[in-house]
Formats: C-alpha cells, sequence, structure tokens
C-alpha cells in the first residue's frame, strides 16, 4: 500500500500543518475515528501516525506502525555539559522530601503540570500508580528555548518557541541564536547522537543558573516523541521527514531504532 498519514480525532494547528506537507507530497491523510480502524488500513503496511500518545496506545497495532521514543531515562543519564543542571528521578514519596525550591516534571508523559515547587511537600500528583517515578532537578532561567527535528542527527527545522517561560514562536532559519543552536546540537548529537531514535524531537535553550547572566550556557531542555509534538514556528516540510521517520510501519524500523519503539 502507497505510504499514507493517519492522524488521531483530535486536531490541533500541527496536525493541520503536517496534512497539507503530506497532501503536497502525495501522501493519503487520514482522520482516524474513535469508532475504529478502517479494515483497508489494518496491518496495511503503509501508515504513518502523528497523534497522542493514548490514542496511539489502540491504534498503532493494529495500523502496524512503530512509535519510536527516547528512553525515559534519557535526559538524566545526560552528561552535566548537556544539561547543566542536575536531574534525576526518584519515586514521589522521595520527592516530597526535597527542601528548597526544586523543578519537578513527570518523565515522559504529560500526567502533570512540569512546574517548580517550593518544596516536595507541595507536590501534588495524580497517578494510577501508588509511587510513580517523578524527575527533579536544579531550579534555572531559561532565556530562550528551541524545538528541533532532528533526524540521523540532522536538524531537519526547528523553532523558537519560549522566552522567559513564555510562548514566543519564531523560525529558526535566520534567528540571531540560529548558529549557538545549531552548534550544541551539532556537539550533542556527536556526543550523544546514538542513545536517541534517528527521529525525535529535542528541545534546548540558553539557560540561566542560580547564578544568574554570569552562567548564561546552552543547554538540554529535554526530549520528546516527534510524533506528538507542535511545531510551532518550525517548517512542516522539515518536520513531516522526522514525524514519518518516528511513527511509520513496524516493518522498517530500523536495528538501531528497535530499542526505542514504544511497547
Amino acid at each position: 500500500m502507497a505510504p499514507l498519514l493517519t492522524l488521531a480525532p483530535h486536531r490541533s494547528t500541527t496536525a493541520g500543518l503536517l496534512a497539507g506537507a503530506a497532501r503536497d507530497r502525495g501522501l493519503e491523510v487520514v482522520i482516524l475515528s474513535r469508532a475504529g480502524i478502517p479494515d483497508r488500513l489494518r496491518g496495511s503496511g503503509g501508515a504513518h501516525y502523528y497523534g497522542g500518545p493514548h490514542f496511539a496506545s489502540d491504534v498503532a497495532g493494529p495500523l502496524g506502525v512503530a512509535l519510536l521514543e527516547p528512553a525515559e531515562g534519557w535526559l538524566d543519564a545526560l552528561p552535566y555539559a548537556c544539561t547543566g543542571r542536575e536531574i534525576k528521578r526518584v519515586r514521589l514519596s522521595e520527592a516530597r522530601r526535597e527542601k528548597g525550591p526544586v523543578f519537578v516534571k513527570p518523565p515522559t508523559d504529560k500526567s502533570f503540570p512540569a512546574a517548580v515547587y517550593e518544596d516536595g511537600s507541595a507536590l501534588l500528583v495524580p497517578s494510577l500508580q501508588k509511587d510513580p517515578l517523578v524527575q527533579v532537578s536544579d531550579v534555572v532561567t531559561w532565556a530562550t528555548e528551541f524545538r528541533l527535528f532532528l533526524l540521523d542527527g540532522e536538524v531537519r527545522t526547528g523553532s523558537q518557541y519560549a522566552t522567559f517561560g513564555r510562548l514566543d514562536a519564531a523560525p529558526l532559519e535566520g534567528h540571531q541564536d540560529e548558529a549557538g543552536v545549531r552548534d550544541f546540537a551539532r556537539r550533542l548529537t556527536e556526543a550523544c547522537g546514538a542513545t536517541l531514535p534517528s527521529g525525535v524531537v529535542v528541545d534546548v535553550g540558553r539557560m540561566w543558573g542560580p547564578g544568574g547572566r554570569d552562567t548564561e550556557r546552552w543547554a538540554v531542555v529535554e526530549a520528546n516523541m516527534a510524533w506528538f509534538s507542535n511545531v510551532y514556528a518550525a517548517d512542516p516540510v522539515g518536520a513531516l521527514d522526522v514525524v514519518l521517520r518516528a511513527a511509520g510501519p513496524r516493518g522498517q524500523v530500523r536495528a538501531q531504532d528497535a530499542r526505542f519503539c514504544r511497547p
């Protein structure tokens, strides 16, 4: 079957942009229904996917799609030179004993909002698990944050998405920080590229540590699944290249990507 892009029922600006780029490329675009997968798409061998992870859990198998995602412990396993801050994954019960301001987020999913807490005792996390893992890190200031769509370690496209924590989308191409972003991305992928899927989104930024502007440096914010990432002001055509690799036919998964397939 010819390649096609399937979309989750929940529509978004990014889904619309990717759909337009896919149609321009000659791909069929199918908006899936919660009622079930059309018989013609089951095990078609040509499907790709963009949408949320919960819906993906129901449809990836019947579609024959392999979903690539970064390892849950990827960020906290990075060297300090890449993160610029101490990061660890601990049980919620341990995180609640943290003293002083602390930044806490879920390791991979969006099960609760990432936020700075005055101390661990203020941390309330709804979860189906009794004592889930959470990610705890030093409190820092992100002056600017960028989203990079990486394919085989190459930046296919990118976008600034925030300044000082506020949404502020602007294309990476022509940005005053483009050279700095690309240089840091190159150094990151040279050092740690083998620890990521071949199609992935990595967020990076200019960070100020506890010492303020005197501690400014480039650092990794986090890594995300390309098939569930906002493009912001990035080029949809370049982003589509990465999405198609990150969520495509299971039979086409490269050997080096097998360990990154979502169960």
